[in-house]
C-alpha cells in the first residue's frame, strides 16, 4: 500500500469524523438551545477530525522511519541474502541497489546478487507498509471514537481547537527561526575554520583573490584577498544597477501617484511589477546575449580597444532594470503616504504641479524613498545569475564598467561548485564570503527598515 493512500484513508476517516461530530453536535445544540452550549458543531466536528488525523499522521511520521530498518532485517534472514559479503560497505551498495530497483526508481542491477533480493525487498516493503496503514487506521478510529465520546453541549471544542492552531502556526514560526539559526551557525563555524588557516585581515583587505592558486599549493595568505570581489559587488549592484533603478523607479512612482488616470494606473502598476516576477536567469541571459554585445560593440565604436564580451556595466544595467519595481513600489507607497493636504496647500500657494512634487512631496516622502532604495540594495548585492552570465569571473580592481569584474555571490558559486573538498581554505572561503554579505545584507535590511518605520510613524 502506497503512501499516498494511507494519507487518503486517514483523512477519509478525519472528514468522516468531521461530518459525524458536527451532525451530532448539532442535534444536542437544538435539544439544550444555542445558548447552553459552549462551542459551536463546526468547532465539535473540527476537535473530532484533528483528533483523528493527527496522531494517525504522528504514528505514520514514526513508522516511516522505523520501517526501513525492520525491511532490511527481513531481508537480510532470507536465504537469499545469505551469501551477501561480509563488509558493511558492499553489504549495504548491494541491499540499496535491490531496494532501488524493487521501489521503481532504478530499471536494472549492476549487481546479480542485487537481483536475488528484489523480490524479499518488495515482499518485505508491501507486508510492513499494509501493516503500518492497519495500525494507522485503527489509531484514527480510536482516537476518532474517544473525541467523539467527548462531544457535549457544555463541552469547550473551540478552545481546544484553537489551541492546536495556535501551536501549529508557533511552530511555523519556530521552524523559521531555527532554520535562521542553522544557517547563521553553519556560516560562523565554517568561516572560523578558515580564518585558523587565513589572516582576517589578509581576506578582509587584500588585494589579490587567487583561490585556485592556494589549492595547487602556492601559499594561502596572500590568495584570498577579498576586496576586488567586495569593489565588483558594489560597482555592479550599488553603483551601476543604482544609477539605472533609482531614477526610473522614482520617475515611474511619480507618474504613477500624481500624473497618470486611475484607468492607467490600474494597468500600468501591475505590468510594472512583473519585472520583479521574471527569473533571474531570464535576465542573465538577456545580458549575456543581447546587451553584453551591443554595449561591446559601442565601446569598439568608442575607441575602447580593450571592451570585454562581459562586462560590468551589462551586468549593472540589466540588474537596474530588475530591481527597479523594488524602488518603484516604495517610493509610490511612500508619496502616497503623504497627507493631501500638504499637496492641496502647495497648489493653493501657487506652486505648480512639478514644484510641488519636487518641494512638498519628494521631500516628505524622502524617508521612505531611501529605505526602498536600501531594501534594492540589499537585493542587488545578492543577485547571482546576472553576474555569472554577464560579468565574468575576474576578480578585477577596476573603474572601467566594460571590464569583466566578479562579485562576491558569483565566487561563492564558483568555490562550492562540482566535488570539492571541505577541509582546504579555497573551499572554505565561500563561507566566509557568505558571511561578510549576510552581515552587510542584514545591515542594510536593518537601516531601511528603521528609516521606513520612521516615516510612517510621522504621517500614520
Amino acid at each position: 500500500m502506497t503512501g499516498v493512500m494511507i494519507v487518503l484513508i486517514i483523512g477519509a476517516l478525519g472528514v468522516i469524523g468531521w461530518i459525524i461530530a458536527r451532525a451530532r453536535a448539532t442535534r444536542l445544540q437544538a435539544e439544550v438551545g444555542r445558548l447552553a452550549t459552549n462551542s459551536r458543531p463546526t468547532q465539535h466536528g473540527w476537535y473530532v477530525a484533528l483528533w483523528t488525523m493527527l496522531p494517525a499522521f504522528a504514528f505514520l511520521a514514526v513508522w516511516a522511519n522505523v520501517m526501513p530498518a525492520l525491511i532490511a532485517d527481513s531481508v537480510l534472514a532470507t536465504p537469499a541474502a545469505q551469501s551477501l559479503p561480509t563488509d558493511d560497505f558492499s553489504r549495504n551498495a548491494i541491499l540499496a541497489e535491490a531496494q532501488s530497483i524493487a521501489t521503481g526508481s532504478q530499471a536494472a542491477a549492476f549487481n546479480p546478487q542485487a537481483t536475488e533480493l528484489v523480490e524479499p525487498y518488495r515482499v518485505a516493503t508491501m507486508r510492513y507498509s499494509t501493516m503500518g496503514a492497519i495500525l494507522a487506521a485503527i489509531l484514527a478510529f480510536a482516537c476518532g471514537a474517544y473525541a467523539l465520546s467527548r462531544v457535549r453541549p457544555t463541552f469547550t471544542a473551540r478552545h481546544r481547537v484553537e489551541k492546536v492552531v495556535m501551536w501549529s502556526l508557533l511552530g511555523a514560526s519556530l521552524i523559521a527561526i531555527v532554520t535562521t539559526a542553522g544557517i547563521v551557525a553553519s556560516l560562523v563555524f565554517e568561516s572560523m575554520r578558515f580564518f585558523s588557516m587565513v589572516n582576517p585581515l589578509n581576506f578582509l583587505f587584500g588585494l589579490n583573490w587567487s583561490p585556485q592558486s592556494a589549492a595547487m599549493g602556492y601559499g594561502n595568505e596572500d590568495a584570498f584577498g577579498a576586496v576586488p570581489l567586495f569593489w565588483g559587488t558594489i560597482f555592479i549592484g550599488a553603483i551601476i544597477a543604482m544609477i539605472v533603478a533609482i531614477p526610473l523607479g522614482l520617475m515611474s512612482a511619480i507618474y504613477l501617484t500624481q500624473y497618470a488616470r486611475p484607468t492607467t494606473r490600474k494597468w500600468m502598476k501591475p505590468i510594472l511589477e512583473v519585472l520583479a516576477g521574471v527569473p533571474t536567469v531570464v535576465y542573465g541571459y538577456f545580458a549575456a546575449l543581447t546587451v553584453a554585445p551591443a554595449l561591446r560593440s559601442l565601446a569598439v565604436s568608442l575607441g575602447i580597444s580593450n571592451a570585454s564580451s562581459e562586462s560590468a556595466l551589462a551586468a549593472g544595467l540589466v540588474m537596474g532594470i530588475m530591481i527597479i519595481p523594488f524602488v518603484s513600489s516604495m517610493a509610490d507607497d511612500s508619496i502616497a503616504a503623504v497627507p493631501q493636504s500638504m499637496r492641496d496647500g502647495s497648489l493653493a500657494m501657487g506652486a505648480t504641479t512639478s514644484e510641488t512634487i519636487r518641494k512638498v512631496l519628494i521631500p516628505a516622502a524622502l524617508p521612505g524613498v531611501v529605505g526602498g532604495v536600501l531594501l534594492a540594495v540589499s537585493r542587488a548585492i545578492g543577485e547571482t545569475m546576472i553576474v555569472v552570465m554577464a560579468a565574468g569571473l575576474a576578480a578585477n580592481l577596476t573603474l572601467n564598467p566594460f571590464s569583466s569584474v566578479t562579485t562576491v555571490t558569483t565566487q561563492m558559486v564558483q568555490l562550492l561548485t562540482g566535488d570539492q573538498e571541505f577541509d582546504s581554505a579555497k573551499t572554505l572561503a565561500a563561507f566566509a564570503l557568505g558571511l561578510v554579505l549576510f552581515v552587510v545584507t542584514l545591515l542594510l535590511n536593518i537601516v531601511a527598515l528603521r528609516v521606513v518605520k520612521k516615516y510612517r510613524e510621522a504621517y500614520e
